[in-house]
């Protein structure tokens, strides 16, 4: 089977190609825009009649596109995130190919949702921000296009490569510094919020099992239960073996100010803060996926817990002691 990968250097799509090449029934060819791409092809500004061209030339039978803009401004994202499928569809519908197209959605094109709900594919999507707006316009993009087409709305990745302006790759990175330089408190915020963490190892199983199955529509990748970034900032203290306390600057309604618990230590200890950060994803206080259509359709379940993917985060935060 020859695949197209668009995107293959970015964090899902390296896990992808990974996942894919370890297949040995998979033909890879990775298109973007860097150097190291086997094809350079910037879907923002390319023709779709160009890479019409490259895809009767190459004749994949599967598509998967992992490219696309998390931050910038309205313009970006639109270009990036938007115009870029836009493209692919246009592209896939006027070549002979016939590829399958597998498109990485995100869970923020779905907003907000209701603490202790779990969203499921049918849900009306309320976006709370350009860049949910910019991916969920993809995604009618892509449902619209006729193609054999299959969205995987992937909910918050964690794990090896998480980038590190991310809240957890921020709070690994905290963390370093403060063990580095003997600190004994680290102040954050934003830790009342509870999001759906999946590994990214886990992600590109699932679209593995995308590429080969029949399933069409929108399917939610997830673990089906939400984690407070409060919790897993907890288990990352854990696994880094940080001593010191971790202070909440902020807390939810409902929920005091103060330390944040690691298991299995105590003490009281201050040192250098670090500021609050936002979760700038527009989803607010919650989010969890149902997964039950990813089971049923896919025959996919994640395997990897949070604890393992925190761990592979502090890790990779570590070697940079």
């Amino acid at each position: 089977m020859r695949v197209l990968l668009v995107g293959a250097n970015g964090y899902l799509g390296r896990h992808v190609a990974d996942r894919l090449l370890a297949d040995p029934a998979v033909q890879l060819t990775a298109l973007g825009r860097g150097d190291d791409a086997d094809v350079r092809f910037d879907l923002a500004t390319g023709s779709p009649g160009a890479l019409t061209r490259f895809l009767d030339a190459v004749h994949p039978g599967v598509v998967i596109n992992c490219a696309g803009a998390t931050r910038g401004g309205a313009r970006d994202l639109t270009r990036h995130n938007t115009v870029a499928v836009a493209t692919i569809c246009e592209s896939l519908r006027r070549s002979g190919c016939g590829a399958r197209l597998v498109h990485l959605g995100c869970a923020s094109e779905y907003g907000p949702s209701q603490p202790g709900s779990s969203t499921a594919e049918d849900a009306v999507p309320r976006p709370g921000g350009p860049y949910g707006v910019s991916k969920l316009a993809a995604t009618e993009l892509v449902l619209g296009s006729g193609l054999d087409a299959v969205v995987l709305r992937v909910f918050s990745p964690v794990g090896p490569g998480t980038p590190a302006g991310s809240p957890l790759g921020r709070l690994a990175e905290a963390m370093r510094r403060a063990i580095q330089s003997g600190e004994g408190e680290l102040k954050l915020g934003g830790l009342g919020v509870q999001r759906d963490f999946v590994d990214v190892r886990d992600v590109a199983r699932a679209v593995h099992a995308a590429s080969l199955s029949a399933a069409q529509g929108v399917v939610n990748i997830g673990t089906g239960k939400a984690v407070r970034l409060r919790e897993a900032a907890a288990v990352l203290a854990r696994v880094a073996g940080f001593g010191g306390a971790l202070h909440e600057l902020d807390a939810p309604p409902g929920h005091a100010p103060g330390r944040v618990p690691i298991p299995g230590q105590g003490g009281d200890h201050h040192g250098a803060g670090l500021p609050a950060y936002p979760y700038p994803d527009g989803c607010g206080s919650w989010q969890q996926a149902d997964v039950r259509t990813a089971r049923d359709r896919l025959g996919w379940r994640p395997r990897i817990g949070l604890e393992e993917s925190l761990a592979d985060i502090w890790m990779e935060a570590a070697c940079r002691i």
